[in-house]
């Protein structure tokens, strides 16, 4: 990719700031937070300013409490990331709202200049999150998708959940949402495969015989 010598990190982070200077209002009524401004830093950067692509190396993203991160990033559909997409591979990191995700491999979408989706892959795709009771939520699925609206985190393809490191549950598809720390499970990924089909599958770990005077006291 050929790149511009007016195009380094200092330059776009200035262009991207400017551009979204007068879209703060309208960004946060759309959003909970009151700053909806996308920041990028980067190692490096290449850029085409005829395409509007750009490769940054070593680069974090982040939009209100959301964090992305990963060794390498290839935009596409225009730096003012209106209607974007960002394709962030090698140790991609994901924070928001708590929650962490660790995978591969990430295609974050942008609508209007907001998140509005990241589909991550990976071999699994990994999932944390610490709940209000003290409990650790783990997941992990060949894909986890987030969507920043509601909240929620979709685990398909081999998808497996456990909310207090004990039982453990696993379904072709299961939605966790991150504020409300609660989970569902479903029988199908989409509307062409045949209803019923898949199960949900929970195991519940045989008590400690250990425990049983413990248990006895009052």
């Amino acid at each position: 990719m050929a790149s511009s010598p007016r195009s380094d990190p200092i330059a776009f982070r200035v262009a991207l700031a400017l551009g979204l200077l007068g879209l703060s209002q309208c960004a946060a009524a759309a959003t909970d937070c009151a700053n909806a401004e996308i920041v990028l830093d980067a190692r490096s950067m290449e850029a085409a300013t005829r395409t509007n692509d750009a490769v940054l190396r070593d680069v974090v993203i982040t939009q209100c409490d959301v964090r992305i991160q990963g060794t390498e990033a290839r935009v596409s559909g225009g730096l003012n990331f209106e209607n974007g997409q960002l394709v962030m591979s090698g140790d991609v990191r994901i924070s928001a709202e708590g929650g962490h995700i660790t995978s591969d491999k990430a295609v974050v979408s942008f609508r209007n200049r907001l998140i509005s989706q990241a589909t991550i892959t990976g071999s699994p795709a990994q999932f944390e999150q610490k709940r209000d009771d003290g409990n650790v939520s783990r997941g992990r699925a060949g894909t986890i998708d987030y969507q920043p609206a509601s909240g929620t985190v979709s685990l398909s393809d081999d998808a497996w959940l456990t909310t207090d490191g004990k039982n453990q549950i696993s379904a072709k598809t299961l939605v966790y949402n991150i504020r409300t720390q609660s989970f569902q499970g479903r029988q199908k990924v989409n509307a062409v495969e045949p209803s019923g089909t898949g199960r949900i599958h929970i195991v519940i770990p045989a008590r400690d015989p250990g425990n049983k005077e413990a248990e006895k006291k009052p």
